[in-house]
């Protein structure tokens, strides 16, 4: 797997990052079958790892519509919902307010 041109065990020095992105290959037994090219921006390096994961699943389900039912209950297969909270006025930030004086 080539992470922006870089190989992935440079470009994702952790082993959990590493385990994260072979995951949904791993559990379709496709090891060594396929030569993955992937060009990712934005977010942090975890985000981008599951990122990959994400792209990778849905495409071994666009190859083998078995491969769906394997990685269906994993969640591989769910986008994570969680976005950033946007800050409100009046406020120092999304749920941090200024400081209270009572005097």
């Amino acid at each position: 797997i080539t992470v922006n041109k870089k190989d992935m065990a440079e470009y994702f020095t952790t082993a959990t990052l590493q385990y994260k992105v072979n995951q949904p290959i791993t559990m379709t037994n496709n090891d060594g079958n396929f030569d993955i090219t992937v060009n990712v921006y934005g977010g942090g390096i975890t985000g981008q790892a599951e990122a990959i994961r994400l792209a990778l699943s849905r495409a071994m389900c666009e190859l083998d519509a078995e491969n769906r039912a394997i990685l269906k209950p994993e969640g591989l297969l769910t986008r994570d919902p969680r976005m950033v909270e946007r800050k409100k006025f009046g406020q120092k930030k999304a749920r941090k307010k200024f400081q209270f004086s009572k005097r």
